[in-house]
């Protein structure tokens, strides 16, 4: 490998971050629950998310909207004010949890940044994303921040061309198969997988992935056995 630059998904790659929303459905859940069964409630938002990617993208504010449509959906129109209400407080709720390094990271990061140009690529709302790195006090170790409206093989050809190296001078270190490792395969970069304990269902891919490309640990420390040079 002659790799250049290693790129880190955000999200449950360097803190926690699924598990507030599935806490957070959870209480959506309890607040609609005079409408619909949890199981079905939980159906019906994941739909309605789908289908507002498009417009929304991903982040923290298409989900409360994607909330606010599912309650006025299921109750047919009859959710009251303050069940709304007590929905965008979930969101601000959301916004505000705390930001939770993931084990290994910092000094991972930490011993990484001498060797290779390090980045973020993530997806999610630019200002919330942005807000978390400040808060995780990562943000002095990336050479380059890039919050991403989706992860696909165009955009990260996109962030290559920006970055001015070629694909298989690129490294992407995430816990997504379908974002941060199968599209980064397809342009002829690296990719590690770094699975987190709880997936978004629309996250999740249903085959096995090899690739000459790919390697799979379980902390993201294994990477410096990987990446740094024998004699670092």
């Amino acid at each position: 490998m002659d790799i250049k630059v290693i790129a880190f998904d955000a999200d449950d790659t360097l803190f926690i971050n699924e598990p507030y929303f599935e806490e957070t459905e959870k209480k959506f859940c309890g607040i609609m629950e005079a409408y619909l069964s949890h199981q079905s409630l939980s159906q019906e938002l994941f739909r309605t998310q789908i289908n507002n990617l498009p417009l929304y993208g991903y982040g923290i504010k298409g989900y409360v909207l994607s909330m606010i449509e599912t309650a006025v959906k299921v109750s047919n129109g009859t959710v009251s004010v303050k069940c709304i209400e007590m929905i965008t407080e979930l969101g601000k709720e959301l916004i505000q949890k705390p930001i939770v390094l993931l084990e290994g990271v910092e000094e991972t990061l930490k011993a990484l940044q001498p060797h290779y140009k390090l980045v973020v690529a993530t997806k999610g709302d630019l200002k919330d994303q942005q807000r978390k790195l400040h808060n995780s006090g990562l943000g002095h170790y990336f050479h380059h921040i890039e919050v991403m409206s989706d992860k696909k093989e165009i955009d990260y050809l996109k962030l290559i061309k920006r970055l001015d190296i070629a694909p298989q001078e690129f490294y992407m270190v995430g816990n997504s198969l379908r974002s941060d490792v199968l599209p980064v395969l397809e342009i002829g970069g690296y990719a590690c997988h770094v699975p987190f304990h709880t997936t978004w269902a629309h996250e999740m891919v249903e085959h096995n992935v090899e690739h000459e490309n790919m390697s799979e640990i379980a902390n993201i420390t294994e990477l410096l056995p990987l990446l740094l040079p024998k004699s670092a």
